[in-house]
């Protein structure tokens, strides 16, 4: 099956580079780019892509609000793409709102190409492209800043977790794979993911990168804890 591609960024050499690689693959369809948020949606909506690649900062429209536009669309508009969001730094205020939004990862524009080829792969299967690493260190850094976490309501979509999918969530937020998940509780893999779809199913989450986002705000995990 082929995955659809459009490429919204203000470089014009990095849509050509972008789109020129992965044209290149078998599996990927590059149908369009754009050199902002506000033509980035536009296009969104006339050739429904599966992923969007999202540049974080562009003129007319950033790519944080382009893709709230995207994720959350207005009645009438089903179509909702994955949207991976591209950024020069590694830690950004706009990646964690985007993550926060429904987008499905981050990936640095100096990546090398097979890490973009990856994740656009990754993506487009519905998974959240967040490595364990980034997790702790983007997710961490950002939940030092905010407020105090929002215990209310969070609270009460925790209680509806059995414990053991309150441990496996916990351990998500820790940036554990699912195999470093499976050995801690002594599971299987597939009973992990298991529970994964539960505790998003429950929580009414996207997808992983969203499940860090609320394990973080509700308290659920702190800050600096390992």
């Amino acid at each position: 099956m082929t995955t659809r591609v459009i490429i919204v960024d203000d470089q014009a050499m990095v849509r050509a580079g972008f789109a020129a690689l992965l044209a290149a693959q078998s599996d990927i369809d590059v149908v369009g780019d754009a050199p902002d948020g506000v033509q980035g949606v536009a296009l969104s909506r006339r050739t429904h892509p599966d992923v969007v690649l999202m540049d974080v900062r562009m003129p007319e429209m950033d790519g944080l609000e382009a893709a709230r536009q995207l994720l959350d669309p207005p009645a009438g508009v089903t179509h909702r793409p994955k949207v991976l969001m591209l950024t020069t730094f590694d830690v950004d205020d706009y990646v964690y709102e985007a993550l926060r939004a429904g987008a499905s990862g981050f990936l640095l524009k100096d990546a090398p190409p097979a890490d973009l080829i990856s994740a656009v792969r990754v993506v487009a299967a519905g998974e959240a492209l967040l490595a364990p690493s980034v997790t702790r260190r983007l997710i961490a850094d950002f939940a030092r800043r905010r407020p105090a976490p929002r215990k209310d309501r969070a609270s009460l979509r925790l209680n509806g977790l059995t414990p053991r999918e309150t441990e496996v969530l916990e351990l998500i937020a820790r940036g554990l794979s699912n195999q470093e998940i499976a050995d801690t509780l002594i599971l299987a893999e597939q009973t992990v993911k298991t529970h994964i779809g539960r505790v998003l199913a429950k929580l009414e989450l996207r997808d992983r990168a969203q499940a860090v986002i609320f394990a973080y705000e509700s308290g659920l995990v702190a800050p600096g804890e390992q």
